[in-house]
């Protein structure tokens, strides 16, 4: 991965909450889910309100249980008891509604969020952007998985915790300015005025606690980030040994890669015992307020009790709205280490969403390669040149033209990136100078360098990957197999499997090869695609190339070797360019991955 821009890093970082918030909620809106989504939303409202409504009454019912109990009556007690367990009664249905409508909503925000992340990423060509656009496109499988998953629930769970709080606060406070609207405060001698008293005291003792808990945990948005990219580093390294296994194996390379995941573990573990230093700190504000909170209600109520202004009973209903009015403004104190994981989770997932929608061929800098239309049955390149790090490389012929059943090999001299040409035929690496003129209206199947990619799926689908295995017959399929001599493949076309493990190396190179026959494109543009073959099968694939690929026009890049004089009618050269200017660091271009041919 090359060196990216600073700004590229995570772009999120400057655009603030607010429009973070607003990009997400904007996507989710207009997705297929909206609607439902909307619903949910207004039921959880309703269900809230309902809940906060249920509350008051059961705070009302206080007075009048322990002014029973005070009186030893018992008629009155059992009555209260009555009441109590209708009221325990509505709320458990209520409790129980808020739960199912709260796990709907996150499961549907997920199915919003993942299917737009994922369409933005798999627009043609974006995601092969987005792996040179820096660290914002370092693992972006566990953004749009784990991020997304804990964006959704600590989004949905913070969301209705904050309106609960705040319908609570809002009844609540009405009932302590009631209770405390006449107190007085003795001092200097006479009675001063202290009207609402008691939601006053809650309100200071919330924004006391609120803003120590900020001052003590403000860093551990940034922390969590950071350990939420180490955690994907760790988790690639070990899913790269899993899949390289037979090669680690064969090299003895297992004290070195286990030197590497020890490395990460190591950044894992030092990023983590950073949050875990910032957790502990901010226990310190969050449990002192909870204790405080066990007693706090009746010191502050007490005054009205003993200055008989309320009964025992008045003062245990006091004491129960302040313990509600003061958790509801509490909120932010107990929810600080959340909100700072949604924060850092939030600033992830949006960051990744702003790079996708942008127009990512558009940031680096630099000369451009021109793509364009030609004629039907011609594709032309006129003057190309292809820009890397190491400096340019050009073809030795400045106008080429390439007709419908024309063959043309391009041979890459020494220190040549083969590779990058390729690419820029394809269109994936657009930097450099000329023009490429590709056919209208015609596909162009694209063969890179190595193991064609077989998705997860029957053999059908990866034989015919790009296309509908349904636009085929079973039988063109097998005609396909066996022009490569993988007959032995056709009873398993319906079968599911992972092919990159199941089939050789060169039983997948022919699966390639099979996939052209089977499509029958048009136009072939092959980046060195002969040289793992052995004599027999390179003899195999030029007979497919030469009989059944007879109209198709070729275009490879690598060498042919006996394939030189017998299926190329043109031969061109990849050569070093004069380098008119420097390669500025800043233009911060996807990296080649490839070394020098």
């Amino acid at each position: 991965m090359s060196a990216a821009s600073p700004n590229l890093a995570e772009p999120a970082v400057k655009t603030g909450v607010v429009r973070q918030v607003g990009e997400l909620l904007g996507a989710v809106r207009v997705s297929a889910v909206g609607k439902t989504l909307a619903a949910l939303s207004g039921g959880i409202v309703v269900v809230i309100a309902l809940t906060a409504y249920g509350q008051i009454s059961l705070n009302s019912w206080n007075k009048p249980f322990y002014d029973a109990i005070s009186r030893r009556d018992v008629g009155d007690f059992i009555e209260q008891l009555g009441i109590f367990a209708m009221i325990a009664g509505v709320l458990l249905v209520l409790n129980v509604a808020q739960r199912w409508l709260v796990e709907t909503l996150q499961l549907k925000l997920r199915e919003a969020l993942v299917t737009d992340l994922v369409g933005l990423w798999l627009q043609p060509r974006r995601a092969f952007w987005l792996q040179g656009s820096g660290p914002i496109g370092a693992h972006p499988d566990q953004r749009m998985h784990d991020d997304t998953l804990k964006l959704c629930d600590l989004s949905v769970g913070l969301g209705v915790g904050l309106l609960q709080a705040a319908m609570l606060f809002g009844s609540f406070a009405s009932v302590l300015w009631v209770l405390s609207k006449d107190f007085n405060i003795f001092f200097d001698g006479k009675d001063h005025a202290l009207p609402g008293f008691m939601l006053w005291a809650a309100i200071l003792y919330a924004v006391a606690g609120s803003l120590m808990t900020y001052w003590v945990g403000k860093g551990l948005v940034l922390r969590n980030a950071e350990r939420y990219a180490r955690e994907g580093e760790l988790r690639f390294s070990l899913t790269r040994i899993n899949e390289h296994l037979d090669g680690i194996s064969l090299a003895g390379g297992e004290p070195d890669e286990k030197r590497r995941v020890a490395l990460h573990l190591g950044e894992v573990l030092h990023a983590t015992s950073r949050v875990v230093l910032g957790l502990t700190n901010l226990t310190w504000v969050t449990a002192g307020f909870g204790w405080v909170t066990v007693i706090a209600p009746l010191l502050v109520a007490a005054p009205l009790y003993f200055t008989g202004k309320v009964s025992f009973g008045g003062l245990m209903m006091a004491a129960a709205a302040f313990t509600q009015a003061q958790s509801s403004l509490r909120w932010f104190v107990d929810n600080f280490s959340l909100i700072a994981d949604w924060r850092a989770t939030l600033l992830r997932v949006a960051g990744l969403r702003q790079v996708l929608a942008a127009e990512l061929e558009a940031q680096p800098l630099g000369s451009r390669i021109v793509y364009e239309e030609s004629e039907a049955r011609t594709l032309e390149i006129e003057a190309l040149e292809v820009r890397a790090w190491i400096g340019h490389d050009r073809l030795d012929a400045s106008d080429l033209v390439v007709h419908a059943g024309q063959r043309l090999l391009i041979l890459g001299t020494p220190g040549t990136e083969k590779t990058l040409l390729f690419r820029a035929l394809a269109g994936l690496w657009p930097w450099g100078s000329g023009t490429v003129r590709l056919p209208r209206g015609e596909t162009i199947h694209y063969m890179p360098r190595g193991t064609p990619y077989l998705p997860r799926g029957t053999l059908a689908e990866a034989l015919s990957y790009g296309m509908a295995p349904s636009s085929y017959e079973r039988d063109a399929m097998a005609s396909a197999l066996e022009s490569v001599g993988l007959q032995r493949l056709a009873p398993l076309l319906d079968t599911t499997g992972r092919w990159e493990r199941e089939l050789s190396m060169d039983e997948q190179l022919r699966l390639g090869f099979a996939r052209v026959v089977l499509q029958a494109p048009p136009w072939l543009v092959m980046d060195e695609a002969f040289g793992a073959f052995d004599d027999d099968t390179l003899e195999l694939i030029i007979d497919v190339l030469t009989t059944r690929l007879a109209h198709t026009g070729i275009v490879h890049i690598g060498s042919a070797g006996e394939a030189h004089g017998r299926l190329f009618t043109q031969v061109v050269h990849l050569v070093k360019a004069p380098v008119v200017e420097p390669v500025a660091p800043d233009d911060a271009q996807p990296a080649a991955h490839e070394d020098a041919q």
